[in-house]
C-alpha cells in the first residue's frame, strides 16, 4: 500500500466533537479545520476527546479539512 506523498502534516488539538466521527481541529498557527478518523484508526478503536493533541494530514487543494493519523 503507497502512501501519499503530496499531504500537508500539522499538529492540533481537538476543540469539539461533531457528529459521524468528525472533530473541529485548532492547529498550531491558530487556524480551525474540519478533520474525520483515518481508518487505522478507525480499525484500532482509538478515541478521542476535547483536548487532545493530534497530527492532521491535509490535502494541499483544500485546507479546510482534514485527516486525523496519530493522536499524542
Amino acid at each position: 500500500m503507497a502512501k501519499q506523498k503530496d499531504v500537508l502534516e500539522a499538529k492540533g488539538t481537538i476543540e469539539e466533537l461533531l457528529p459521524g466521527a468528525t472533530f473541529r481541529v485548532r492547529l498550531e498557527n491558530g487556524l480551525e479545520i474540519i478533520a474525520h478518523l483515518s481508518g487505522q484508526m478507525r480499525m484500532n478503536k482509538i478515541r478521542l476527546s476535547v483536548g487532545d493533541e493530534v497530527r492532521i494530514e491535509m490535502s494541499p487543494y483544500d485546507l479546510s479539512k482534514g485527516r486525523i493519523t496519530f493522536r499524542y
